[in-house]
């Protein structure tokens, strides 16, 4: 059996006669080495930092912008990591789903306020304005190297697994699957949030409409874990749902009422509000 060299961590020199060993962080040929490791060990972590920094900034301003309660990116971001998760252990790759989840909706900064915000039907004009965001936010982020991969999932964010989805119709394993993933949990979130139309539906509610989707709308490997992982998005559904943001104060409705608030959904489905 050959007998394994040990080697500098830092500058590859073999090390059979001596070495400045840290318990933690390996073995190195002297303390200089020992030093620079530390060092670039630091930028690595300034680096990241500055990275998550601008891309919360920039989730921040685009919940602002659409008069949002200010959690929902992260709240589908880190609900995403839970399905992510269950395939894969991947930090590059997850950090690159949370990052396209967190910004999916980044595009909707270059839509016009009197079509992100307007208050009843769009037309078709409209429409098509709207349904550039997607291309929108890809062009916004693409541009950063670190995020190549964050900006697929924006571009794709709005496509379903059946091809019937935009901007570009694709279907089942041409959507990159961190998007699929999120389009199982922006619906799970849109249904159980409150509306200034509606008050959110219940857990199970959102689940039997997902599961009914599942072939369709959504993949059905994402269902499946979707359901797999369910004791702990139920959780984080509930504590979403235990203090109603102060700004939709949804007034309890009249059987009358009915009709009107399942318009409303339609009206603002896929614009500033998540229905």
């Amino acid at each position: 059996m050959t007998e394994r060299v040990a080697v500098c961590r830092w500058c590859g020199r073999d090390m059979s006669l001596s070495s400045y060993a840290s318990e933690h962080d390996g073995e190195f040929c002297c303390e200089g080495c020992y030093l620079g490791y530390m060092a670039h060990q630091r930028s690595l972590h300034e680096r990241d930092t500055v990275q998550m920094a601008l891309v919360e900034a920039l989730a921040a301003a685009l919940d602002a912008r659409e008069q949002e309660t200010g959690m929902h990116s992260k709240r589908v971001a880190c609900h995403t990591q839970v399905l992510a998760r269950h395939f894969s252990q991947d930090e590059d790759w997850l950090q690159q789903v949370y990052w396209g989840s967190l910004l999916h909706d980044i595009g909707k900064i270059a839509i016009p306020d009197a079509i992100l915000l307007k208050q009843g039907p769009l037309s078709g004009t409209e429409w098509a304005i709207m349904r550039s965001h997607p291309q929108r936010g890809h062009d916004i982020i693409a541009g950063l190297s670190f995020m190549k991969r964050a900006a697929e999932i924006v571009l794709c964010h709005e496509e379903r697994y059946d091809g019937h989805g935009y901007p570009q119709g694709l279907a089942g394993e041409d959507i990159p699957w961190g998007a699929r993933l999120f389009a199982v949990i922006d619906t799970l979130d849109a249904i159980t949030s409150d509306r200034p139309y509606r008050q959110g539906l219940s857990y199970d509610e959102a689940k039997s409409e997902i599961m009914h989707m599942s072939g369709s709308q959504f993949d059905p490997r994402a269902v499946e874990a979707f359901v797999a992982e369910e004791g702990t998005l139920r959780e984080m559904v509930a504590m979403k749902c235990a203090e109603p943001p102060e700004r939709y104060q949804v007034r309890k409705e009249s059987v009358d009422d009915t009709n009107a608030a399942h318009s409303a959904v339609e009206v603002n489905r896929g614009r500033g509000y998540h229905a």
